[in-house]
């Protein structure tokens, strides 16, 4: 029986990821593509301006979420009272939110002293309401571990909003296509989602259900409001004190790290919250199944980001021509930042499984409370320097997101590190490959092409000489074996 468990486990996993894996990547895939076509019609200071809002609408995004999504996903005796509960508290959130943006869009515009963001606001915010009607469509495909479904509606939507945003970037509209489009995304997604999925919600809202679910998803929303809150400080920081052209450069540097990290992070919670939640009883398979997904996870992103620092210049160059050139030592740095990201992530899924989101709060004040630190004391010495200050922030949420899990399962730093360390000198050493080939080749294009190559080939030979167990789970999970 426990057999037939585990390989019905691992293969949850494989189907997750596969799909997980196919939504995520074909459709940030496509805005990626998308957004550097436009990118390279439009400025730096176009992009900064939509920058100036990244705190505002990601705030309102994590109030109308509230901690509820995780919690329907963890609660295991979940009724159609707790899912209707959640819709119409979502609802009655999202206009809420949209109004006070509606109506304080004339302060925000003078606090950035940048009138246009006044129409901007109004347009942008559409998203909080669009939002607000799919939480509790996403939190049932995840449950069910069905991201094929949310793949065909994000993937549908992303290329319907992509087209008119380029076409009205080619018009000339400017900032306009890229709030445009970003609205049209969210809204063409509501409607696919609630076509496929056909899910009609009761017409009951219960208080007793709602304080269940709040009791658990208040420390995650908590936790989730520190966190979106510090890390989109900087666009205000920047935006007030420095330039929308700097802001552009910081704010698409931070989206070209992010493609890889969050990316695979957001796979990697989607999958492993739900799976782990069906084993949140029995500790050492917890410990066991913890284990691979946390150095599968950094045999892929180590590399990944890694490799994008040293190719940052001919990509950037290439992609999005030499008037971004700006971003390059601040892509560069943040790699290293965001390389952690995934284990971060993992960390964090064990105390949401093993339902301490008090803990979860907890660590986020005091790593929130050293990065606010480490921001107050770069601000004086530029970009760049902040940029190195987000470095050190990470490395010291490394030490302190594994603490509880070391005291929950077992798995403390020194554990986790002793495990990642090969990983590590794997990418290391490939990266030295990387930086040879870029400097013998003297042409962009041959640069990144055959730093790519090299480092892919050095990176796979290096594993399968070494015998990594990481290279082996992939290729089993890639191609779907039940081992």
């Amino acid at each position: 029986m426990q057999n037939n468990s585990s390989q019905n486990l691992k293969q949850k996993t494989v189907h997750g990821v596969v799909w997980s894996s196919i939504e995520r990547f074909s459709v940030q895939g496509v805005q990626f593509v998308l957004q550097i076509v436009m990118a390279r019609i439009l400025s730096p200071e176009d992009y900064g301006v939509i920058g100036m809002l990244s705190i505002f609408i990601a705030i309102s995004q994590s109030l109308i979420d509230s901690g509820f999504s995780n919690a329907l996903i963890q609660k295991k005796n979940r009724t159609e009272i707790d899912f209707a509960t959640v819709f119409y508290f979502n609802i009655v959130v999202g206009i809420v939110l949209y109004l006070v943006l509606f109506f304080t869009s004339p302060i925000i515009a003078s606090f950035y002293n940048t009138p246009i963001l006044i129409g901007v606001t109004r347009i942008v915010a559409l998203n909080l309401l669009f939002n607000s009607l799919t939480v509790v469509q996403r939190a049932k495909l995840t449950i069910n571990i069905d991201f094929k479904t949310q793949a065909k509606a994000s993937f549908t939507a992303v290329v319907i909003s992509g087209v008119i945003g380029i076409i009205l970037a080619y018009k000339g509209f400017g900032v306009w296509s890229l709030a445009v489009q970003s609205a049209l995304n969210y809204g063409l997604n509501m409607l696919l989602l609630w076509v496929i999925v056909k899910w009609h919600p009761l017409r009951i809202f219960s208080k007793e259900s709602f304080r269940g679910l709040f009791s658990y998803g208040s420390k995650l929303l908590a936790s989730g409001l520190l966190d979106t809150t510090y890390k989109n400080i900087y666009t205000i920081v920047i935006g007030k004190i420095f330039s929308a052209g700097d802001l552009g450069y910081y704010t698409r540097a931070d989206q070209f790290c992010q493609f890889p990290s969050s990316n695979l992070t957001g796979i990697l919670q989607r999958v492993t919250f739900p799976i782990l939640s069906e084993i949140q009883d029995d500790d050492e398979r917890l410990r066991n199944v913890y284990h691979i997904y946390l150095r599968v996870s950094a045999f892929v992103i180590f590399p990944l980001m890694l490799g994008l620092a040293v190719v940052a210049r001919p990509l950037i160059l290439l992609l999005l021509t030499e008037k971004w050139e700006g971003i390059i030592p601040l892509l560069q740095i943040l790699c290293f930042s965001e390389m952690w990201y995934p284990i971060h992530a993992i960390n964090l899924n064990v105390l949401q499984v093993k339902g301490r989101s008090d803990l979860f709060l907890r660590l986020e004040m005091i790593k929130k409370g050293v990065g606010i630190l480490a921001l107050c004391v770069t601000i004086p010495f530029g970009i760049t320097v902040m940029c190195f200050g987000r470095v050190l922030q990470s490395l010291f949420a490394l030490i302190i997101n594994t603490y509880y899990t070391g005291k929950i399962i077992h798995v403390g730093f020194f554990t986790q590190m002793k495990d990642l360390l090969p990983t590590f000198f794997y990418s290391a050493s490939m990266c030295g490959v990387v930086y040879i080939v870029t400097v013998i080749v003297h042409t962009v294009w041959l640069q990144l092409l055959l730093g790519i190559f090299a480092g892919s080939i050095y990176y796979i030979c290096i594993s399968k000489i070494t015998k990594s167990s990481e290279l082996k789970i992939l290729l089993s999970i890639i191609k779907g074996k039940r081992r």
